[in-house]
């Protein structure tokens, strides 16, 4: 079993910036792949940011490419999603998730483990 914690949500002007947290509970963060997903309004949950057990890999949505970047610190058994240059449109739930296998996986129902999720709005 693994909890989530995710923290670092709030409301910032466009062109701002945020870093979202995610704390893990259990000695074995580091078997599990991690993703960042977020959830708008009548939108389905879709995947913004993964990264492997490792950090070796990531992948990103099309949406965020070079505004956000994944990380993560096995040791602190936390992952971290910083958002730069922030729109309207990445206003949404975002949500970490945890799934204990050594590829990438960009769809919700692939992962196991969630949090309960942090608000993030921005404002135009």
């Amino acid at each position: 079993q693994v909890q989530l914690v995710e923290s670092g949500g709030g409301l910032v002007q466009a062109g701002g910036s945020l870093r979202l947290s995610c704390a893990a509970s259990g000695r074995t963060f580091s078997r599990y792949a991690m993703g960042w997903f977020r959830q708008a309004p009548g939108k389905e949950r879709e995947l913004v940011a993964a990264i492997s057990r490792n950090a070796g890999r990531t992948n990103y949505a099309s949406s965020v490419k070079g505004r956000f970047a994944i990380s993560r610190d096995n040791a602190k058994n936390t992952v971290f999603l910083q958002m730069n240059s922030l729109k309207p449109e990445d206003t949404a739930v975002y949500y970490c998730a945890a799934v204990q296998t050594t590829v990438l996986l960009t769809i919700p129902y692939e992962y196991d483990y969630w949090g309960q999720g942090t608000q993030v709005t921005v404002s135009s």
